[in-house]
């Protein structure tokens, strides 16, 4: 990264090549549902949750706004329920960029089960940068353009996910 695309000054050291992840978030009680395990409903909830821990090393966690006054919308989610959890599982998730625009960021998180290690869910996302004042789409600053663009570059080497990019509908034999 040359001078003129110097990362912002609230990032931290990020390996570029490797998902970000984060681990210690666990099922709460009020996201168990009558199965005995966690609602459809808190898996966007907890996954929303990881997002903005997982992009705090960025500077695209809630300070963004605070210091940018730009935020970003979801535009799309889908998300793959593979194993269960329960009550008091201990979660780790991963995010990966899988591509990127002046506008829109699309990534890819999974929810892994700390202790067994089972991936129990996937999430995947189209986010779009909102200027606050006009809550209309805007281009990320330069600088979050470059970090974005050298995240995706060292992402890109890593192997893609295989439920990225499915469509959902019933599979015919």
């Amino acid at each position: 990264m040359n001078s003129s695309q110097a990362a912002p000054s609230s990032i931290q050291p990020v390996d570029f090549t490797q998902p970000l992840a984060l681990d210690g978030m666990a099922v709460k009680p009020d996201h168990i549902d009558a199965n005995g395990h966690m609602n459809v409903g808190y898996y966007n909830v907890i996954f929303d949750q990881a997002l903005d821990e997982l992009l705090r090393p960025l500077g695209l966690d809630w300070s963004y706004m605070e210091r940018t006054n730009f935020s970003t919308f979801a535009l799309e989610t889908h998300v793959c329920y593979l194993q269960e959890v329960v009550e008091g599982d201990v979660l780790r998730f991963t995010f990966r960029l899988l591509d990127c625009d002046a506008k829109r960021v699309h990534c890819f998180l999974e929810m892994h089960h700390a202790e067994k290690g089972y991936l129990a869910a996937t999430s995947e996302q189209v986010l779009m940068n909102i200027d606050m004042a006009t809550r209309r789409s805007a281009p990320f600053p330069p600088e979050y353009q470059a970090l974005l663009a050298r995240l995706k570059e060292g992402h890109d080497r890593l192997p893609r996910p295989p439920q990225a990019g499915r469509s959902i509908g019933l599979a015919r034999k």
